[in-house]
């Protein structure tokens, strides 16, 4: 009974199992068939509709641009010596798209940690190259051998971080010709917006001041690169595209090297400038000025030590050497020109010296407060005579004397292939009038006469005011591309007589034979001819000049040396100056590299 009666339950109970599972089945065959349409629908998306855009995005993932910067020119002296150069360093390069926006923070993290630049700085450059960027962007060079160690440490932790090596600019003279030469540096933002449309990029260097400015097109050189595809390790499968980089192009100047170190050593440490160049051409054989810095320190990432270095330097990156000073009595020879060139005056003309000229209720004093006696040209020269000039400079008039100052050169830019040149001063009454509100008057003309008050002249124009008497009455446009060597425009005649030069270079001479130039009469040199100068500038001490050429019968080279605020005389402070340069040029000896 009770079996019978139990069958019928299990008969019922296994017709709602099988109800069960016929439901759950078709139950999920509905499920599957939406995902299945689901995915589907999702492929035919991501394949029809958003295949272009996956397929660039795989593609970026897996193909870099790699940029390879071109090797800058190099610079040369005038005889092949190598000036500026290149060497082959380490640097660092982020790869942006090798890791996503939030994972790059602790990347830069640990990069500023070994490398110790701000992480600021490093995320900086980082997003101005943009996330998704598949470029390498440098971001410092010269590494060093520790910090290349610790890299390779942590370089699990360091996607998207590489080494590479690249050309970084070397000075292997340090600072010597640094204001000649300049210096380079990476673009800033500013500087890109501006030269972007140049063809310039993010990490590219460039000139900032002298040769490596002024010569920046034909030092610079044009881009390369190549397109690799890597492996998820970065490792280079293949290489799919190369442009080969174009080096800049050497260039030549016509400095040399030997008389530069001369130079250099001649000034020392002095603040000042020494400038030598042919009286011919007008090409720069050299160019100091002090204080000074060394180039090398911007090639790469400049340290702690070496900025505070720099900061405790006067104005280190003024080139003095084409600022404006009072020439004192250097300009006494562009006196002499406008007193002869007037015809007030002839080459015989002698003059009583005074204690003292008297002009407008001042009195304009001789230097030794005596006077000289009755004087010549060429012995008022020998012995810098105020009293004697400033009555040519009355004789032959305001106008005459800022005419002839012009002629020289003098109150404009000399042109030289560099920039930072100042025009220096050239007053007269119309300058007087709108600057100080007052009249011209006699004394100005006394003053302008021995190269004192506003006149303001850089040593480099007081370089191509020798030159005149030196190359027979022409102003030479200075020069340092030596290609201009051979222009025929580098100089042009001023309109002295025959007779103005020979006084010029009879006076000049008797400085260095009898007069205030004594230092430069040696037998082991060629005849040398020159001029001493002492400029005002209180309350501070007063400024020193002596500017020579030689050999005096047949011109090469004229040095003009400067001492900012040195006190002393001319004759004492910078003749032996340039009796240094002198020696250097016409008794080389090999230069020895310096230590840096």
């Amino acid at each position: 009974m009770t079996l019978l009666q139990s069958r019928p339950n299990q008969r019922q109970q296994s017709f709602r199992t099988v109800g069960q599972g016929y439901r759950t089945v078709v139950l999920l065959a509905l499920v599957s068939g939406l995902l299945l349409l689901g995915i589907g629908s999702r492929l035919v998306y991501l394949q029809l509709l958003e295949g272009d855009r996956n397929r660039q995005m795989a593609d970026e993932n897996r193909i870099r641009l790699i940029p390879k910067q071109p090797e800058r020119g190099k610079i040369f002296d005038r005889k092949g010596r190598v000036l500026a150069g290149n060497t082959f360093s380490y640097s660092l390069f982020l790869w942006p798209i090798a890791n996503t926006k939030a994972e790059w923070p602790r990347t830069l993290e640990l990069l500023s940690q070994i490398l110790k630049i701000p992480q600021q700085e490093i995320k900086r450059r980082l997003e101005q190259a943009g996330y998704t960027s598949p470029s390498l962007v440098r971001v410092t060079k010269g590494l060093t051998p520790a910090q290349i160690v610790a890299l390779e440490e942590h370089k699990s932790e360091l996607a998207g971080v590489e080494v590479d090596r690249e050309a970084m600019r070397n000075y292997p003279y340090g600072e010597v010709a640094a204001h000649v030469l300049g210096y380079i540096g990476e673009l800033t933002e500013e500087e890109l917006d501006r030269k972007e449309a140049e063809g310039y990029r993010l990490g590219d260097v460039i000139g900032q001041a002298g040769v490596e400015a002024s010569y920046e097109k034909n030092l610079r050189g044009t881009w390369g690169g190549q397109q690799v595809e890597v492996d998820s390790t970065g490792k280079v499968l293949r290489i799919l595209g190369e442009k080969p980089s174009q080096p800049g192009k050497d260039i030549y100047l016509t400095l040399d090297l030997k008389v530069q170190q001369a130079a250099e050593k001649a000034l020392g440490n002095r603040k000042g400038a020494i400038v030598a160049l042919d009286p011919r051409t007008g090409g720069v054989l050299a160019m100091v000025s002090r204080p000074a810095f060394n180039p090398n320190w911007f090639a790469r990432r400049m340290t702690q030590t070496q900025w505070q270095d720099l900061q405790k330097r006067e104005f280190p990156f003024v080139n003095r050497a084409l600022q404006g000073f009072p020439p004192a009595s250097t300009f006494k020879i562009v006196t002499t020109a406008a007193g002869l060139q007037s015809g007030k005056f002839g080459p015989d003309t002698v003059l009583m010296t005074y204690p003292a000229l008297h002009a407008g209720g001042f009195a304009f004093h001789d230097w030794n407060n005596a006077g000289f006696g009755p004087l010549g040209f060429a012995g008022a020269m020998a012995w810098s005579s105020n009293t004697f000039f400033g009555q040519v400079g009355l004789g032959a008039g305001e106008k005459q004397l800022i005419s002839w100052a012009r002629r020289f050169g003098f109150g404009q830019r000399t042109g030289i292939d560099i920039p930072g040149e100042a025009a220096g001063l050239v007053p007269d009454e119309v300058w007087k009038r709108k600057v100080l509100g007052d009249d011209w008057y006699a004394g100005d003309t006394i003053i302008m006469s021995i190269g004192q008050g506003a006149l303001q002249v850089s040593p480099l124009q007081a370089a191509v005011m020798f030159a005149v008497p030196a190359n027979g009455g022409y102003r030479v446009k200075p020069h340092l591309f030596k290609e201009k060597d051979k222009l025929q425009n580098q100089r042009q005649a001023i309109g002295l007589k025959p007779a103005t030069v020979q006084v010029l270079r009879q006076g000049l001479r008797q400085v260095v034979t009898g007069g205030t130039g004594q230092v430069l009469n040696v037998p082991q040199l060629p005849p040398i001819a020159g001029k001493s100068g002492t400029g005002e500038d209180p309350p501070r001490p007063h400024h020193t000049w002596f500017g020579a050429y030689a050999p005096a019968d047949k011109p090469e080279i004229v040095v003009v040396a400067f001492a900012e605020n040195s006190g002393g005389g001319g004759g004492a402070i910078c003749a032996p100056m340039v009796l240094q340069v002198m020696q250097a040029y016409f008794q080389p000896n090999p230069p020895k590299q310096p230590k840096r």
